[in-house]
């Protein structure tokens, strides 16, 4: 069993920032992705970012080159550095962990789904997931 406990989200104005923390505890060696993602109401959840057991990354295109994942080892913490937030941005964020699984798997990956929409998945079979952290971004 993984714990995961996220913090961090808050209410900012648009173009601000935010830090989420995702502590992880538990049985966490046989980690191979963790990933953060998002659901705002009325929508599909989405993958946003992921971070793989050889710290390779992955990001969503309507996040990439603003938010940064990262993993502090010693810490066994998931971090989100999310900047030049927008009210698109809002929406409850959500830490995963999956076991078992490979670089590919931890891919965060867009299909066109109509009129120039993009949804973003992460395939990875992610088993462990956190209570969730709310982000609202004003305009």
């Amino acid at each position: 069993e993984v714990q995961l406990a996220e913090s961090g989200g808050g209410s900012v104005q648009a173009g601000g920032s935010l830090r989420l923390s995702c502590a992880a505890s538990g049985d966490t060696y046989s980690t191979s992705c963790m990933a953060w993602f998002r659901q705002a109401p009325g929508k599909e959840r989405e993958g946003v970012a992921s971070i793989d057991s050889d710290g390779g990354t992955s990001y969503s295109d309507s996040v990439k080159g603003r938010f940064t994942i990262s993993h502090d080892n010693a810490k066994n913490t998931l971090f989100l550095e999310m900047n030049s937030l927008s009210p698109e941005d809002t929406a409850m964020y959500y830490c995963a962990v999956e076991t078992g699984g490979t670089p590919d798997t931890c891919l965060v990956v867009g299909s066109l789904v109509d009129s120039g929409r993009w949804s973003w998945t992460i395939q990875g079979d992610f088993g462990y997931w956190g209570q969730g952290t709310q982000v609202t971004v004003s305009s």
